[in-house]
């Protein structure tokens, strides 16, 4: 095993709100808050547990052409580094979103061209 999926990431227009609802829906708890720009909310035990957690970051309206969701990956067996080289040789390709390039993941496009993320922290394999 080399990667779970650890969080899936909705782009929304208002992250409080969405977070009650599916906070009600899952029996979620807020895990995190930056502002008022992004919630994160997932099981009570928190990140890197059996469930992903699901971040929702405000955007006001989406992008054309970029879906309002992605996932987020850890690598399980080895470190960030070695787990992108593998992505890349199974056909995975960097992707621009405007990230700055100081952030501590990585972002992807998957052979059909689908953004997800490649976080820094290694979970537990389940």
């Amino acid at each position: 095993m080399a990667c779970r999926i650890s969080e899936l990431v909705l782009e929304c227009r208002d992250p409080e709100a969405l977070a009650r609802f599916w906070c009600e829906v899952l029996d979620f708890v807020v895990l995190d808050r930056e502002g008022n720009e992004m919630l994160e909310i997932g099981p009570r035990e928190g990140f890197g547990g059996p469930q992903p957690t699901i971040i929702l970051s405000r955007r006001d309206e989406p992008e054309n052409g970029t879906p309002r969701l992605h996932i987020d990956v850890n690598a399980t067996d080895r470190d960030q580094d070695a787990e992108l080289e593998r992505l890349l040789k199974l056909g995975a390709r960097p992707a621009d979103v405007g990230q700055t390039g100081d952030e501590g993941w990585h972002v992807l496009a998957d052979p059909e061209g689908n953004a997800f993320c490649l976080l820094k922290a290694r979970l537990a394999p389940l």
